[in-house]
């Protein structure tokens, strides 16, 4: 086991070498970053030629990338009502734990991920676990009762629920569950944020604000995964070895849960394995409809600003959960089917 993940640690390495690469390339054309500095009082045309050498934005593409992954000594750039002024820095680069500035508020980028990245995990986090409980739930009584009353509500509620856009559901709440219901005087939910400021940060207020993003991003997931879950299962259940424990009089929920299950769950375990790196980025439409201070927010927000510094610490630290969440997939597998084997 430590031998295998040694070894797929170490072909991360490239992998994530060349997804940078790829990314850095796709960033080029997200925006000019100088256009978007000095706030209402954007910089006068010399200036932005000083500022684009400044920050080595004159340079090719590859020296750009030398310079964001291993550092280079600069200056560093301040600007204010009176034009830019210059002192001198270091930037150590990311391979050195240093990942940049972002060229919007000046604040470091890892500073600025460790603040939004809690609130999106505290969303996404709550998100995954419903959706797995629940589709784990309804998928498998739907497959244990296949055709039945149950199976078809279960399988309509799932086509509507998996066809609706994410932003004409999270309106379509906000609409029923804010709008409607303080119009109806009955007790609504709060739309924007994660807590009322004249209340304060208390858990009871984070429940509330939390009720609509989750149900949201909850109801689209469920309604494909527990689909999944089904067609594994039935799969599964018409395999000769299940026939076979039938035969020998095994009780059903036995059969289930000691036969069936186990291997019909290495799909649906590949699925969140896939699923969980990309807690990390946040919903990017919930939580701009919502309000909500995350990952996703932080992202859009500042691809409007093509920052690319911020953008990139965020791509970058999607593509490495991507790979670790990928090694924790494959042993988890072996611990659920005994047949694999990792060495």
């Amino acid at each position: 086991m430590t031998n295998y993940i040694l070894r797929r640690l170490a072909q991360a390495i490239p992998q994530l070498f060349i997804i940078s690469i790829i990314l850095f390339v796709l960033m080029q054309a997200f925006g000019d970053p100088i256009a978007t500095l000095g706030g209402r009082i954007p910089p006068r045309p010399e200036d932005k030629e000083r500022l684009r050498r400044q920050m080595g934005l004159d340079q090719p593409v590859y020296m750009q990338y030398v310079t964001w992954l291993v550092g280079n000594d600069w200056n560093k750039i301040d600007m204010d009502g009176d034009g830019i002024s210059e002192t001198p820095g270091k930037r150590t680069g990311i391979l050195r734990g240093d990942w940049g500035n972002s060229l919007v508020t000046r604040q470091p980028v890892i500073k600025m991920i460790g603040e939004r990245l809690p609130n999106t995990l505290l969303l996404m986090l709550t998100v995954e676990v419903i959706i797995i409980i629940f589709s784990l739930t309804l998928g498998l009584v739907s497959a244990l009762r296949p055709y039945s009353v149950f199976d078809n509500v279960v399988t309509g509620l799932s086509f509507i629920g998996y066809s609706m856009p994410v932003f004409w559901l999270a309106l379509s709440l906000m609409y029923i569950f804010a709008v409607n219901f303080r119009r109806w005087g009955l007790p609504y939910l709060p739309t924007v944020g994660m807590y009322d400021p004249a209340v304060g940060k208390t858990p009871f207020e984070l429940f509330k604000h939390m009720i609509l993003p989750v149900t949201t991003l909850s109801i689209i997931s469920i309604a494909g995964y527990s689909r999944f879950v089904r067609s594994s299962v039935m799969e599964v259940l018409g395999e000769d070895y299940v026939r076979t424990a039938r035969a020998k009089g095994l009780r059903s929920m036995l059969v289930v849960g000691k036969h069936a299950l186990p291997n019909a769950a290495l799909p649906f375990i590949t699925l969140i394995g896939l699923d969980l790196p990309f807690l990390l980025a946040g919903a990017v439409v919930t939580e701009r409809i919502f309000a909500w201070p995350g990952m996703g927010r932080l992202f859009i927000d500042h691809t409007e600003r093509a920052d690319f510094p911020v953008l990139m610490g965020i791509l970058m630290l999607i593509a490495l959960a991507v790979v670790v969440f990928q090694i924790i997939t494959d042993i988890v597998y072996s611990f659920v089917d005994p047949r694999i084997r990792l060495e």
